[in-house]
């Protein structure tokens, strides 16, 4: 159960790729450094044994070998290629002896103990041979060089030998040292990668419990965001949708409530007048004026179910806007149009004026003609039959507007400043209290405002929009 833990996994893995890293560095990489000093020492011997060569061949090659002026010069050779070198000579046919015998040695006074397979290699092929042995134990870097002395019966072999006790010693310090920073870091990222991952972990766990309180429906608190990384970016979206959530809750549980309220006395009147056409022997007039209030309450029902839906979607943030260029005058003319019958009931005149270049707004044209349908609407509504009502639509200095005055009685200062609560209203008989709320914040949803005026005889509301896209809109 602890490997399945986030936390020991990613110490796990830190200390992995730290292991990893170091392994490679000892077992690949100090071997090619080893390698490559070799093949320095030994590029080095070759160089001097080629440069040497025509100085040997000229002295073996003499009619008369001077033993001691041979010494000499191998000595010589020897310092200058700060190298041991041998001189060997080769059995040829079927003469007696060993196939290599020892002419002269720059170390006078030591055996003979170099390992001489190499010039025995170089002897066979007749070429530069390179490798390396041992001397007196130690490792040592050779180059077999072949002399062809002119005027001689046997072939001579130069094999240079040069320790390799310095290269040796390096590597092996540098094996210490990584061995010694491979514990270290090792024990560094051991701690470091559990303490991150310590870190991360409560991260994750402090999302899982905001995550199980938001499933349980317990009310969430913002998390703390406590870096710019992909946790913190989740965090933030963790605490919108916590902020999401809460809005859809608070807009389902309005809805529950308002609707409640505002549907039980249409619904206790309907019930009431059904019980009145079944029970009362009723004449044909009275009959039609009972039927004709339940079909004004049906209408009502309808009303503000729609008004209730179209308020929870806005608590929500659900609903959907579609921008586009729109004439607001010629959206007015078509929504006067439609209250016709309602005006003529309420023998109002109604007059309408609209520029002859049209009024051009950025907005969602059904949701502005509902604003405006709004409008009208509670003109006819709270005002004495024959009021007069005006309409009319313009634009200027950037900003459409429609307005919608009467010259009714006017809305008192107190009641001015609550018009556009939600469920206010001054006769609950003829309203839910719902239209001017919805109407601005429709019209705040598509960046515009409604607004009173009012004052005795007078009540103009005024609905503004942007005459062209805000800079930040995408379309």
């Amino acid at each position: 159960m602890r490997l399945r833990s986030l936390k020991n996994k990613l110490a796990l893995l830190f200390f992995a790729i730290t292991g990893l890293s170091f392994a490679v560095i000892y077992f690949y990489v100090v071997p090619q450094l080893e390698s490559n000093l070799t093949a320095k020492v030994t590029d080095d011997l070759e160089r001097r044994a080629r440069a040497f060569a025509p100085q040997l061949e000229a002295a073996v090659g003499a009619n008369e070998i001077n033993v001691t002026d041979l010494d000499s010069l191998v000595r010589d050779v020897a310092d200058k290629a700060n190298a041991r070198v041998t001189l060997f000579g080769v059995q040829r046919g079927n003469e007696p002896g060993p196939p290599l015998f020892s002419i002269t040695d720059s170390r006078a006074s030591a055996e003979v103990r170099v390992n001489i397979g190499l010039a025995q290699q170089a002897a066979r092929t007749n070429r530069l041979a390179r490798g390396r042995g041992r001397d007196a134990g130690d490792p040592v870097a050779q180059v077999a060089k072949p002399l062809n002395a002119v005027g001689r019966p046997s072939t001579l072999i130069a094999l240079y030998s040069r320790s390799l006790q310095d290269t040796t010693e390096t590597v092996s310090y540098i094996r210490r040292r990584v061995l010694v920073a491979s514990a270290v870091a090792l024990l560094v990222a051991l701690i470091g990668g559990y303490l991150v991952a310590t870190t991360l972990a409560r991260r994750v766990r402090r999302l899982e419990r905001a995550a199980k309180e938001v499933a349980r429906g317990e009310p969430g608190h913002p998390l703390p965001v406590d870096s710019h990384d992909e946790l913190g970016q989740l965090t933030r979206t963790f605490n919108d949708m916590q902020k999401q959530l809460a809005r859809v809750e608070r807009a389902r549980r309005d809805f529950i409530a308002n609707a409640s309220h505002e549907l039980r006395t249409p619904i206790f009147s309907l019930g009431g007048f059904v019980e009145l056409l079944q029970e009362e022997d009723l004449d044909p007039e009275t009959r039609d004026e009972f039927l004709r209030t339940m079909r004004e309450q049906v209408d009502r029902l309808g009303k503000l179910a729609v008004d209730l839906l179209d308020l929870s979607k806005l608590d929500a943030g659900s609903i959907e806007l579609h921008p586009q260029e729109t004439d607001l005058a010629e959206l007015a003319r078509a929504v006067v149009g439609e209250f016709k019958p309602a005006v003529g009931r309420h023998r109002t005149e109604l007059e309408l004026h609209l520029p002859d270049s049209g009024a051009e707004a950025w907005c969602d044209q059904d949701r502005a003609a509902q604003v405006m349908r709004i409008l009208v609407d509670n003109a006819l509504r709270h005002t004495p039959k024959g009021t007069h009502i005006t309409v009319t639509a313009n634009r200027h200095n950037g900003i459409a507007e429609f307005r919608v005055a009467d010259t009714g009685p006017g809305i008192e200062p107190a009641s001015a400043e609550r018009v556009f609560e939600r469920f206010h209203t001054a006769d609950a008989a003829s309203g839910s209290g719902l239209g001017l709320a919805i109407a601005r914040e429709l019209a705040e949803n598509m960046r515009g405002t409604v607004e009173l005026r009012s004052g005795e005889g007078r009540t103009e509301f005024s609905f503004a929009l942007p005459a062209t896209a805000p800079s930040s809109d995408p379309a």
